[in-house]
């Protein structure tokens, strides 16, 4: 499975009101490519903060709010799982694209291969914690009716096709979100 076919599937299977975090890099390029909306909160230039930015609206909101973040963010503030799973939201979905390297940046490998990620969630307290890597078990993963903090791995390829960059600044992505907020 590819990147843009995970973030393409997960759209697709949610209900079209959640808040959608996406990580700096190319998992934002996707996202907006796949549509863009007021409740999407697009990361630019700040690695690692999307679960961080995800957890506080959903401590401070109803809303759903779903976290597409990659392994290299995860592993570039694995301290936002610690405060994650003692908060344990209970509206909140993060779901973690593991491509196995840092694709914005050259390719460079990261450690997801030898750190069972999902694990790490489910020992800072996540309330439920699933690897996935087929479209078929990233389907049923998302549609299950978990309660808690959710943290989904999804195992895809490495490799990234061309995709325009998101034009609007961070305050209009923040502007456009907040408005979007109760």
């Amino acid at each position: 499975m590819k990147t843009q076919e995970a973030v393409a599937k997960i759209v697709s299977l949610l209900k079209g009101d959640e808040v959608i975090i996406s990580a700096n890099g190319f998992i934002s390029r996707e996202l907006h490519d796949t549509g863009d909306n007021e409740r999407n909160f697009y990361m630019i230039g700040s690695m690692g903060m999307g679960a961080s930015i995800g957890a506080g609206i959903a401590l401070n909101s109803q809303k759903k709010v779903v976290v597409l973040d990659g392994d290299g963010n995860v592993l570039m503030n694995l301290g936002a799982l610690a405060t994650i799973g003692n908060k344990k939201p209970e509206n909140f979905l993060h779901i973690v694209i593991d491509n196995g390297v840092y694709e914005s940046t050259g390719s460079q490998k990261t450690v997801s291969a030898t750190i069972e990620l999902e694990n790490v969630a489910k020992s800072a307290g996540y309330t439920t914690c699933v690897k996935v890597s087929n479209l078929e078990e990233l389907e049923s993963a998302i549609v299950s009716e978990y309660t808690g903090s959710v943290f989904i791995r999804v195992i895809v390829e490495a490799g990234k096709r061309e995709v325009g960059r998101v034009q609007a600044s961070p305050e209009e992505i923040a502007n456009r979100l907040r408005t979007y907020l109760p």
